[in-house]
């Protein structure tokens, strides 16, 4: 990473993006680099641009720019696997790109890349960055890159979560943010989405082997009044029936394809995630689907997948 402290230190504009549909990693890791290159560099120009997520605006706000204000400027992109998910196409228009993430590096875009599969998530990069090379780490940064790790550990559950996870929230923790409130917040969500979560429950459909799938189509999501981000509050929740092993979540979209949400306990599934243009972790993997016969048939590869895994 030092290469890439070195090309920050050389522009004085830098602009920051993440994924589409972002989670709390994204915007983590996205407004914990802001904050930490502005307290570092107060002469330099820092901003963090995309969609703001209203259910997400708790961890921060994204900055306004006119498009001809990218030219000359440093790009960075955290926390997204390929361009294609790369929120805000403006990126194009910089001068340099660099790429921090922790997914497969599938796509190896960008001028300089740090790319750590072994890490929880790209906001336990992003504090190591600051940590490894002596960079003032504020109160704020330290709250926004916590929740980052806090999300994409599921609260320090999923196998990602390494002694060195543990180690970077402990020192994140050390700051003076309130970690209490900040949970309440990520845990919490509006009667809307406890309904959408029973209609879940109710609905699952779960095969023998212990794959499960359920539908949430345009229909649906305007009855309880919910957003296609919003549906991301709901996919852990399959997760916690002892009986399932791997499950997929197929979110309609307005054009009428399924974009669809993978996760499995102890199966490797991102294979079939790149079999469907898709990818991403091997327990946490995103696929798209263009047809009724395709959705049958990622659900017969799920389930494929975990018999022989079982063997």
């Amino acid at each position: 990473m030092h290469d890439i402290l070195d090309k920050i230190k050389a522009y004085d504009e830098i602009v920051i993006h993440r994924h589409k549909n972002p989670d709390p990693d994204a915007l983590g890791s996205q407004l914990g680099l802001r904050d930490i290159l502005r307290t570092n560099f107060p002469d330099k120009t820092v901003s963090a641009v995309g969609f703001d997520e209203p259910s997400l605006a708790f961890i921060g706000k994204m900055d306004q720019l006119p498009d001809e204000t990218f030219k000359g400027k440093l790009v960075i992109v955290t926390d997204t696997a390929n361009t294609p998910r790369i929120d805000d196409a403006r990126y194009q228009t910089g001068d340099c790109l660099i790429k921090i993430d922790h997914h497969p590096n599938d796509d190896a875009y960008g001028d300089l890349l740090a790319v750590d599969t072994t890490a929880s998530s790209a906001s336990e990069i992003i504090a190591n960055f600051a940590f490894d090379n002596d960079l003032a780490l504020s109160d704020e940064a330290a709250r926004v890159l916590y929740a980052g790790i806090v999300g994409d550990t599921g609260r320090f559950l999923y196998p990602a979560t390494t002694p060195q996870t543990l180690y970077t929230a402990a020192k994140l923790a050390e700051h003076d943010f309130d970690r209490a409130g900040l949970m309440r917040e990520m845990d919490s969500f509006d009667m809307k989405i406890a309904r959408l979560q029973g209609y879940v429950y109710e609905h699952l459909e779960i095969s023998p082997e212990g794959v499960a799938r359920i539908f949430i189509t345009q229909a649906l999501m305007q009855a309880h009044g919910i957003s296609d981000s919003e549906t991301s509050a709901i996919v852990s929740a399959p997760g916690k029936i002892k009986e399932i092993q791997t499950w997929a979540i197929f979110v309609e979209q307005t054009d009428g394809h399924f974009r669809v949400r993978m996760r499995s306990k102890v199966a490797p599934i991102n294979a079939i995630a790149k079999q469907h243009a898709g990818g991403g972790h091997p327990l946490a993997s995103g696929a798209n689907s263009y047809s009724a016969q395709e959705n049958d048939d990622i659900f017969q590869e799920l389930r494929n997948n975990l018999v022989a895994f079982q063997k």
